[in-house]
């Protein structure tokens, strides 16, 4: 066995999927408990869209900046402070008594989840050598990813429907209390080998305000419009800020994004086919869920139960994309993947106003599901390929940036679509219509991921070259 290798590292990998799924599940949980919230809390449902979005604003604005900290000052000691921290926003957010305190745990929540997720996944990139246990350890990675993305309805639905939607907080607080308890004994301390250990603090404040004003602007603009001063106006402020992060980083001692990163081909089409796989997982799972409860009828626990497909099926497409990866390539595994849920969500596009569960939603759900755990894992690796040991908490904050940037986008565009497409005299048939829009329009997203990977991702001889396996012992 390599002495340099980590005895401890399958445990650690065990450990950190556990905080990626509770970190993943929490952005998406809480859309199945919110009629149960607005009836407590008597608040319209424009207002009470911040328990969702309050968590995104926080968490996508900040992972760079959480990233970096975790290379700078200590990936485990950053990852162990995060837990704490969510575990008290969770527990604040399940004994809220006004939405506005429940809203203000939300933000807690997302601030101390962009402090865990990317120092989590830059240990386990630091952990495991570049090879065939890295592709391995990133597939497990991915397959959680993928279960936590979808798995929302199905934990939500029945924790909501037989404990209250304060558990949906509260079942977080032992999960990161045992988190806390393990991570000194099974993660190794590591922080980039830098001779400057400074924050280039212009740089943090601007990047962090232009991901701020881009989430801000696309959770609001379901409700002002797309072409609102309400959604133009920070979206203008957003690409400006970025010139100006741009401007500074370059020259910048200390940068907090050394330019020089964005020179990978791999990590930048890596990160943009993760961010159309957030846009559809966030996107078509919101809208599913409202047709399953608003056309079909559907109990939070029954479709919580029903759409267990979705999960199940992402976790068979990771554990076979990570098996297959070193030979196929991560591009061909990634398209592949992108190509199943764009098929997914042409299926749901057929629902309809009578539908059913079989008839309307298994088949699509049935595909999606392993595009969606096929694609994360292909697009997490290419990610983090090749990306030198001082930049991985780097590159892990740009890939939990693009997801949930995606993700947030995806939502608000795909509900904007249904909302503006919602037409007929019939209720349940102008609902169906506005869903059947939104559903086609993500396939969009696929396109998009396409695109990106078939243009960006390198091909399996570039793989290969990059991702050696293990000399025999």
């Amino acid at each position: 066995m390599n002495p340099s290798l980590d005895p401890n590292r399958w445990k650690a990998l065990a450990l950190l999927s556990i905080a990626s799924f509770m970190v993943i599940l929490d952005a998406s949980i809480v859309g199945v408990a919110l009629p149960s919230i607005e009836r407590d809390f008597g608040v319209a449902a424009a207002d009470l869209q911040w328990v969702v979005s309050g968590y995104a604003l926080s968490f996508g604005g900040l992972l760079l900046l959480g990233g970096r900290a975790a290379d700078l000052l200590g990936r485990r000691r950053i990852f162990i402070i995060g837990i704490g921290l969510f575990a008290l926003a969770s527990l604040a957010s399940g004994l809220a008594t006004s939405a506005t305190v429940l809203v203000a745990g939300r933000v807690l929540q997302g601030i101390s989840a962009a402090l865990m997720s990317p120092s989590a996944l830059s240990i386990l990139v630091t952990t495991f050598p570049e090879g065939a246990e890295r592709n391995k350890a990133l597939g497990v990675w991915g397959a959680v990813g993928g279960l936590g993305g979808t798995a929302g309805v199905l934990v939500g639905g029945p924790i909501t429907s037989t404990l209250g939607w304060e558990w949906i907080f509260f079942i977080n607080v032992p999960v990161a209390a045992g988190l806390i308890a393990l991570a000194p004994a099974v993660l190794r301390e590591s922080r980039a080998a830098l001779t400057q250990r400074t924050f280039d603090l212009a740089g943090a404040a601007t990047i962090t305000a232009s991901l701020v004003l881009l989430v801000y602007a696309v959770v609001e603009a379901p409700q002002a419009g797309w072409t609102s001063a309400e959604t133009l106006l920070p979206i203008a402020a957003s690409v400006a800020l970025a010139g100006l992060f741009g401007a500074i980083e370059s020259r910048s001692a200390a940068p907090l994004m050394p330019l020089r990163v964005l020179r990978s081909r791999t990590l930048v089409g890596g990160n943009l086919v993760l961010a159309a796989i957030g846009m559809l997982a966030f996107g078509v799972s919101i809208i599913l869920t409202l047709y399953a409860q608003q056309v079909l009828g559907y109990t939070p626990l029954e479709f919580g139960l029903a759409s267990a497909v979705v999960p199940v099926m992402a976790t068979v497409g990771s554990v076979i994309g990570q098996s297959i990866i070193t030979k196929a390539g991560f591009r061909s595994i990634a398209l592949g993947g992108l190509t199943l849920m764009g098929i997914g969500s042409l299926l749901l596009g057929q629902v309809s106003a009578g539908g059913s569960y079989l008839g309307d939603l298994f088949l699509g759900m049935l595909v999606f599901g392993p595009g969606l755990g096929a694609a994360f894992v292909a697009a997490s690796i290419a990610t983090v390929s090749g990306v030198d040991e001082a930049d991985a908490g780097l590159a892990s904050g740009l890939n939990n940036a693009s997801f949930q940037i995606g993700g947030a986008l995806g939502v608000a565009i795909l509900s904007s679509v249904a909302i503006a497409n919602t037409e007929g005299s019939d209720p349940l048939v102008a609902l169906t219509a506005g869903f059947q829009s939104a559903f086609t329009a993500a396939i969009a997203f696929a396109a998009f991921g396409i695109l990106a990977g078939a243009i960006l991702l390198g091909t399996t001889r570039r793989m290969r070259g990059t991702v050696p396996e293990p000399a025999a012992a």
